[in-house]
């Protein structure tokens, strides 16, 4: 088929999804007798398709996830404690225009860090700003900013995002700087925006680890006033894969 005459038009304004696709939709307005304004529209729903996911990869880049976790990889058959309702609850992300926080606690392995990546991703789809970081990455991340003059901004950052996921939570030891930088950011957001946080320790430790009893009170009554609190119980996922392969190692009979 030659070159639809519309093509070099599309690319001086930059229209790239209807580019895209300007051949293909052509050809179905001639099978299907389609009318200027119908075939219009075709190639305006694609274009706004183009920008759409161009726009969510740039979110996605942004939030800075470590990998991709959706929530339709995750197993919840071995997180059976785990009330599924409450997850897709949460995955309306209903909860962040309430400016809620949700907190999941749990042992190593159980899917914490899935879940919460997989909310933040949710949230991008409903066009909202996510940033996401270990929480000793991000400490860091503000203790270098100190340095090079970028710590307001980055504390903008943090305060203006409608969520932010704090992975790993007490999983390293947390300096007196950066307890206090963790209490600026739990102070900032509290009734301005949602935070999604993960654990490994039990609640009831989490006091210790800011190492200021009166700014640990402050940060976690803070914390914990608009919030869900959900604690997952089971076998590390790493294990079990671990277990599922040494016995397939077993059972095969080249190994033996």
């Amino acid at each position: 088929m030659l070159s639809h005459p519309l093509l070099p038009k599309l690319k001086e304004l930059r229209l790239s999804g209807m580019v895209d696709t300007l051949e293909e939709r052509a050809e179905l307005a001639r099978e299907q007798k389609l009318s200027p304004v119908e075939f219009l529209a075709l190639l305006i729903d694609d274009e706004i398709e183009r920008r759409r996911q161009k726009k969510q990869s740039r979110m996605e880049r942004t939030a800075g996830f470590e990998s991709l976790k959706l929530l339709s990889g995750f197993d919840f058959a071995a997180a059976p404690t785990l009330d599924r309702a409450l997850v897709l609850e949460m995955a309306t992300c209903s909860f962040i225009s309430r400016h809620e926080n949700w907190l999941i606690c749990g042992p190593t392995g159980v899917g914490k860090s899935h879940l919460a990546t997989a909310i933040g991703y949710e949230a991008i789809k409903r066009d909202l700003k996510v940033l996401s970081f270990s929480v000793h990455k991000l400490l860091s991340n503000l203790f270098a900013a100190r340095a090079d003059g970028s710590y307001a901004r980055l504390m903008h950052k943090l305060s203006s995002a409608d969520l932010v996921v704090l992975d790993d939570f007490g999983l390293r030891p947390i300096t007196a700087q950066g307890a206090e930088d963790l209490y600026e950011i739990i102070h900032c957001r509290y009734e301005r925006g949602s935070i999604v946080l993960t654990s490994n320790r039990s609640p009831s430790e989490w006091p210790e680890l800011f190492g200021d009893s009166l700014l640990a009170s402050a940060a976690l009554d803070r914390l914990t006033h608009h919030a869900r609190v959900t604690i997952i119980t089971g076998d590390s996922y790493r294990q079990r894969q671990r277990r599922k392969e040494d016995a397939k190692h077993k059972e095969d009979p080249e190994n033996q």
